[in-house]
Formats: structure tokens, sequence, C-alpha cells
């Protein structure tokens, strides 16, 4: 059976700094029709940096859609037409005031297909050094390390629960 559904009509309701959330009309595989409603996001890139063979850098930021502080991997946004590689150079050096002589890439994901089209990309940092911590005048970030061992169990207990954190580790 072929899955694929027919764009017929698209309109905007809202165009953000960061989404857009766009309406579509679209016919289905049987001839039917139905409406998508779909978050537009840039993407984003995020990065294990490693400290050491086994411990990595995590990130403390408060989370205002979920009301929460949560941990996570260091991770940003792609501006328009950036390279992710290079997107992910910079978030790592703005977020935790480390550069890497070693960038590997490592996979992307989508996040939420249901209903979003961002991708995030992943990267592997390696050989840190220090840089310049920056970023955005409207976030706040503590930097952190963790062993792989103490982060693998922070998942099992509920403690870390960003969902790019948690699969970015199975891409090591």
């Amino acid at each position: 059976m072929n899955l694929i559904e027919i764009d017929l009509e698209e309109e905007y309701k809202f165009r953000g700094k960061i989404i857009n959330l766009k309406i579509q009309k679209v016919q289905l595989p049987n001839g039917n029709t139905s409406t998508r409603e779909i978050v537009e996001h840039p993407g984003g890139v995020a990065i294990i940096a490693f400290v050491d063979v086994d411990t990595i850098i995590l990130v403390e930021q408060f989370r205002k859609p979920i009301d929460k502080v949560i941990l996570e991997i260091p991770a940003g946004k792609l501006e328009k037409g950036e390279d992710p590689r290079e997107c992910g150079i910079r978030e790592l050096e703005e977020e935790t005031g480390y550069k890497a002589t070693a960038f590997e890439y490592l996979g992307k994901i989508v996040t939420t297909p249901g209903f979003s089209n961002e991708y995030i990309y992943f990267y592997k940092a390696t050989n840190l050094y220090s840089g310049n911590i920056g970023g955005d005048e409207d976030e706040f970030i503590n930097v952190h390390q963790y062993k792989l061992s103490e982060i693998k169990e922070m998942i099992k207990k509920g403690e870390i629960i960003d969902g790019k954190t948690i699969a970015a580790l199975s891409l090591l």
C-alpha cells in the first residue's frame, strides 16, 4: 500500500522566532481527506562532549514548557542555512566554555514526527580544551560532569528525562 499523503491546502496559523504552526489539508492513501497540524522547527544539534573516556558534560537549565530544571547534553538551534557541524562547534563553546579538537558526526533523529519536522544532529566531541562560555542573554546554564555509568542510572531513576540526551547515548 502506498502510504504517502498528498498536500491539498495549507495555511500558517502562527509564525514565530523559533517555530511556525501550519495547518495542512491532505489526501490520504485511501482517497479521503484529513487535516494535519505541523510545527515547523529549524532543527538543532546536540553534542556528547567527553572530558575523558567515560565522563561527559551535561548542562542544567530551566525548561519553561515543562516547568522543570533538567540535565541534558549541550545542544542548540540551527540558524537559517547553518551547517549542523558548525552549529555544534558553536553551541559546545557557548554552553560549556569548551572547544574540541575532534568533532565526529554520530547520526540524527526526528524528535516528534507526529507533529513536527524537527531533526536533531548528534556529534561526539573529544580532546576538549578551554574556550569562552557565551550563549544567549536569556539562557542560564550550569555545567556538570558525569560518568556514563552515573548517567545510565540517572535515566533509570527518572532523574534525566531529556529525550535527545537519552537518544544520544544509544549512538555510542
